[in-house]
């Protein structure tokens, strides 16, 4: 618990290794893990405060693991729930509609799409669309992370 936010001899060692090879490493504490577990999000915030880090050992790690594949997350939304899907940095629309399923990418028209920050702003997906604010990309469109997207396909 102590050694999380400035490690300990066997960490540093690890990480002056890893900084010699241009290579990056995330520190975990099994404890700590075990302890967030039981605590509220509130809860979290401050003991990981306290221990000196923003953020635990586990969601570091998903972080760094996707950085290092290049890997991002786009979602859908509607009435009864919202889904985060993950694609690779680069794809196209179709190619991210494919992630879903198969027939999207092969029907794609064009997506409905907005950043996640303004999908918060509007409140939902249909207000968004109320108020003009969804953007209509076609086929060459990069998915950016955090886009929030509804696929119009036809097959």
């Amino acid at each position: 618990e102590d050694d999380l936010a400035l490690g300990n001899k066997f960490c540093n060692e690890v990480v002056a290794l890893a900084e010699k090879e241009g290579a990056e490493t995330v520190r975990i504490s099994a404890q700590v893990e075990a302890e967030l577990i039981e605590l509220g999000d509130e809860e979290c915030a401050d003991y990981l405060e306290g221990l000196g880090v923003s953020e635990g050992g586990l969601r570091s790690l998903i972080r760094a693991t996707y950085r290092l594949l290049g890997l991002r997350t786009y979602f859908t939304t509607g009435e009864k729930e919202t889904r985060a899907w993950t694609f690779r940095a680069g794809m196209t629309a179709p190619q991210t509609a494919g992630v879903i399923h198969t027939d999207f990418e092969r029907g794609f028209i064009r997506a409905q799409t907005i950043g996640w920050e303004k999908l918060l702003e509007a409140g939902s997906f249909s207000e968004a669309r109320n108020k003009g604010w969804l953007r209509s990309e076609g086929k060459d469109y990069l998915v950016a992370e955090g886009d929030v997207m509804e696929f119009l396909f036809n097959v």
